[in-house]
């Protein structure tokens, strides 16, 4: 049996649990992206300086999408050697990763995408063994 990879997913964490023949391996990415922020439409600051205290939307969205992508680059790394990978999570990240590992030609070992709410970890350690035992 070759390792198979469960994996909870958001833009802030994402939890890994590998099954191999000699057991259960747990590892925990913590992401380092900011939270998006946004522009406020209302300012207080208007005046001819306003635009200059405040950074462009193309520096903010620049920002977080270089941080996602150091974040994805080392959950891929921590999964690579995957025979199968099951993908799980609350929004967005886990369509992300899904384009990342099938850019990076892993995309054959993808098992499963699905869409969960937030749970906690012995929740997601049941659900990848569940998964991994049908």
């Amino acid at each position: 049996m070759g390792t198979k990879v469960g994996l909870w997913i958001d833009h802030r964490k994402a939890m890994i649990l590998a099954v191999t023949d000699k057991g259960e391996e747990i590892g925990l990415i913590i992401s380092k992206v900011e939270k998006q922020l946004r522009r406020s439409g209302d300012s207080p600051l208007k005046g001819p300086y306003e635009s200059q205290r405040v950074p462009e939307d193309d520096s903010r969205q620049r920002t977080f999408t270089g941080q996602l992508n150091l974040y994805y680059d080392a959950v891929i790394a921590s999964i690579g050697n995957a025979e199968s990978i099951m993908i799980f999570g609350p929004g967005e990240a886990k369509g992300e990763l899904k384009k990342r590992l099938e850019r990076d030609n892993l995309g054959g070992r993808i098992a499963s995408v699905e869409t969960v709410d937030k749970m906690t970890d012995r929740q997601i350690a049941a659900k990848v063994r569940q998964h991994f035992a049908e």
